[in-house]
């Protein structure tokens, strides 16, 4: 990844920053973006740094189209281009459905499903222009399964599975490719949430026994923005033990 320069959204923490890492790792340039852990975001752009790649810190709420236009301006501005998109940035509102109000759904919605849209419009134009792109969009495997208390969250993550396969028909003549990544149950601020009982019945579900790391999740990210998956487009990866087969 040597001179390839990558927007990372929700890179403040969790697998965002693993991303971030292991594209500074690999000699990457990064726009780490946040919406309001400013001092988060700092931190992986100091590790990003520490194991030898570039990156600046850009805040902006990727629900709202000017923001995601200034993230892609910012790139522009301090690297020249843009080869890879991570669509990371996500939220949850959890709620039985009969109890969830109109507001848990649009912010769900707004952040997962029309960020991730906002991101893909605005940096095509850059990427048509290069003739080269890798965007990677951040699903789940609940957008698949469906989940009792995130009709939310899953209807969106199902969304962006939608506007993965799309984006891909649409960009591929261009050498750009879009995937997705669905993770299962991973270790994050997310999941730190659950108490032990619930989390041993979730494990007692995966075949690999465990929970995953934020890094295996961007191990698969990063393949899909190397040069070894320049024939795959519209896919989905799974990173889940096994869950969902």
């Amino acid at each position: 990844m040597t001179g390839s320069v990558a927007i990372v959204t929700g890179a403040s923490r969790g697998i965002g920053r693993a991303v971030a890492l292991e594209l500074g790792r690999l000699g990457g340039s990064v726009v780490i973006n946040y919406t309001t852990q400013e001092d988060a975001a700092r931190e992986t752009a100091r590790l990003v740094e520490e194991v030898g790649g570039r990156a600046i810190i850009e805040q902006g709420n990727v629900a709202l189209a000017h923001d995601a236009d200034k993230l892609v301006e910012s790139a522009l501005a301090a690297f020249g281009r843009v080869d890879v998109l991570v669509n990371n940035a996500g939220v949850t509102r959890d709620i039985l459905i009969m109890r969830m109000k109109d507001e848990d759904w649009d912010t769900v919605m707004e952040t997962n499903l029309k960020g991730t849209f906002h991101m893909i419009r605005a940096v095509t134009r850059t990427m048509l222009k290069q003739r080269f792109g890798r965007i990677i969009n951040t699903t789940s495997v609940v957008g698949i399964t469906g989940n009792a208390g995130q009709a939310n969250y899953a209807a969106s993550k199902a969304g962006i599975i939608g506007l993965t396969k799309s984006a891909a028909r649409e960009l591929a003549s261009r050498g750009i490719t879009v995937n997705a990544v669905a993770p299962g149950l991973i270790r994050t601020d997310m999941t730190a949430k659950l108490d032990e009982q619930a989390l041993s019945v979730l494990v007692a579900g995966i075949p690999v026994g465990r929970a995953g790391f934020p890094e295996e999740v961007a191990h698969a990210i990063l393949f899909l923005a190397s040069p070894a998956a320049a024939y795959i487009t519209g896919q989905v990866l799974h990173v889940d033990g096994g869950m969902v087969m």
